[in-house]
C-alpha cells in the first residue's frame, strides 16, 4: 500500500512530499534556491552526512525525515528517499523555462576524483562506475548509492551519469560522488539570464 502526495510551488521552487509505504515513511521538503542548510533524519548516520552533502554544495535547503525498516536493513530507506527526493526535485524545478538544464563537476578529496554530469531532460537515464574499495561505510551498504540515484533519475526525470575516476578510501569516493552531484545540480538548476522565458530543448518541451 503506497500513498504519496507533493505539494509544489514553481514560483519559489520549493516542494513538499510526503511518502508512506508499509517499509518507509518519508517527509521531504526542498527549497532549490536555499542557502544549503539541512534537516536530516533518515536512522543511517554516513547516508545522513552524504544528504547534507547536496544540501552545503547545491545550495539546496533540505529537509529529510525518513523511518524506515532498519531491523531489517538500509535498502527501503535509502532507495525511498531517493524515490521522494526525486519526486520533489520534479515538482520544484517546474516548467523548465530559463533553466540551464545541464551541469557537471568534479570533485576530489585527498586521492579521490569523481565527475557528474546532469541533465534535466524528462527522461530518466542512469549510468554510474563507482568501484567501491569496501562494502560498508559505518551503516550504510555502498551498493545502495546506486539505489539511491536510481531512485531519483526515476522520479525526478533527468539523466545522470556518475564516474568515479580515483579512488583508494570507500568514505572519500562516496563523497566526491555526492559532492559533485550537489555541484552539478547546482549549475543546472541555474536561471540563464539570456534563455528568458525559454524552455532549453528544440522541441519547445522537456
Amino acid at each position: 500500500m503506497t500513498s504519496s502526495q507533493t505539494t509544489p510551488s514553481f514560483v519559489d521552487r520549493v516542494a513538499e512530499v510526503r511518502r508512506d509505504t508499509a517499509e518507509t515513511k518519508i517527509h521531504v521538503r526542498i527549497n532549490l534556491d536555499g542557502s544549503g542548510t539541512a534537516r536530516l533524519s533518515t536512522g543511517i548516520g554516513f547516508f545522513d552526512h552524504m544528504l547534507d552533502q547536496i544540501a552545503r554544495h547545491g545550495l539546496i535547503d533540505l529537509d529529510i525525515e525518513c523511518q524506515g525498516d532498519l531491523h531489517i536493513d538500509g535498502h527501503h530507506t535509502v532507495e525511498d528517499v531517493g524515490i521522494a527526493l526525486g519526486q520533489a526535485f520534479a515538482s520544484a524545478v517546474g516548467d523548465k523555462k530559463g533553466l540551464r538544464r545541464y551541469g557537471h563537476a568534479y570533485v576530489p578529496l585527498d586521492e579521490a576524483l569523481s565527475r557528474v554530469v546532469v541533465d534535466f531532460s524528462g527522461r530518466p537515464g542512469l549510468h554510474m562506475r563507482v568501484p567501491f574499495k569496501a562494502g560498508m561505510i559505518g551503516a550504510f551498504d555502498t551498493q545502495l548509492a546506486f539505489e539511491f540515484f536510481q531512485g531519483f533519475v526515476n522520479h525526478a526525470g533527468v539523466t545522470l551519469h556518475i564516474d568515479n575516476l580515483h579512488g583508494e578510501n570507500a568514505h572519500h569516493q562516496a563523497e566526491t560522488v555526492f559532492k559533485a552531484f550537489a555541484r552539478a545540480l547546482r549549475m543546472a538548476l541555474e536561471r540563464d539570464a539570456r534563455m528568458g522565458d525559454v524552455i532549453p530543448s528544440t522541441k519547445g518541451t522537456l
